[in-house]
């Protein structure tokens, strides 16, 4: 189909949505059965919408709630109420909630979110809401789409933006940033990459893989996993040993100045990944990423 700039046309236009749909059903469990998303946002939606912030809002929503489903059990998305505070769709069958962002091309390095504060509060709340991610190109094509699972939110990663100008209309608010880099890799999964989408199947095992680290009741312990996780990311390699993340001391302790004995406690998390199947453990202190 060709692409139509943001507005469509007036003259009857055919709903992306409204076309036949392809089904793909996996030779698995029923529950991994998907659509084949359509990889473009729908203008016949906004076609009464002047402002382009709001055209883009609601063409991203509607595909994200047509194409989307919950990485945790596999369900369909709904939206959220409009007065909700916490996130934009949510998962009847298991209750999580998902906030969507969307821009055009990459997101770069961050993420642009709301208020600070209630970023930090909601980082030890049970309300938390994952973060679906999506790019679009500038004929309306869906490049990426990703979730970010909440557990994988630290306050390491949420960057305090400066307070707005006296002058402004909301004089100062403090907003937040969402930081991409720290993300370990496996804290970003991908439905759909570089234009090219994934069986549904691969998204809920990504998922899983990691789900270990909602069972971390501190942000302390957390925050500990994550970075031995970026250590292994930056090794760059899936054979590594005990001494390639001992070369990360110096920047742990740095991090975590109040521990005394980093090289006791990089073991321990390399356990605690091991028992949690992220790693495995081959012989003498040498891991492969599993």
């Amino acid at each position: 189909m060709g692409s139509c700039p943001i507005g469509g046309s007036s003259n009857n236009p055919i709903p992306l949505f409204e076309q036949k749909r392809n089904f793909l059903y996996s030779s698995k469990n029923n529950y991994n059965s998907f659509m084949i998303p359509i990889l473009q946002l729908d203008t016949s939606l906004v076609i009464n919408y002047t402002s382009p912030s709001q055209k883009i809002r609601v063409m991203t929503e509607t595909w994200a709630e047509e194409f989307g489903y919950c990485p945790n059990c596999g369900n369909s998305l709904r939206k959220s109420r409009d007065n909700n505070p916490v996130g934009d769709f949510i998962c009847d069958k298991c209750q999580e909630e998902y906030e969507l962002k969307s821009k055009n091309n990459s997101f770069g390095k961050k993420i642009t979110d709301g208020a600070y504060g209630t970023m930090i509060e909601r980082l030890q709340s049970a309300t938390n809401p994952s973060f679906f991610g999506l790019n679009y190109g500038k004929n309306l094509e869906i490049i990426n789409f990703f979730v970010i699972p909440k557990f994988y939110f630290t306050p390491e990663i949420i960057e305090k933006r400066k307070p707005l100008a006296p002058t402004a209309k909301r004089a100062g608010w403090i907003g937040c940033n969402i930081l991409l880099e720290p993300i370990p890799e496996s804290g970003k999964v991908y439905y759909i990459q570089n234009g090219k989408s994934r069986e549904k199947w691969y998204i809920l095992e990504d998922w899983q893989k990691t789900n270990f680290l909602a069972e971390k009741s501190s942000l302390e312990s957390k925050w500990w996993l994550l970075d031995i996780m970026r250590c292994i990311d930056m090794l760059e390699k899936k054979e590594f040993s005990l001494a390639d993340i001992y070369n990360f001391t110096t920047i742990l302790r740095e991090k975590h100045p109040d521990n005394n004995n980093i090289e006791a406690k990089i073991r321990q998390q390399l356990q605690i990944l091991r028992d949690k199947n992220y790693i495995k453990f081959i012989w003498k202190w040498i891991y492969n990423k599993i």
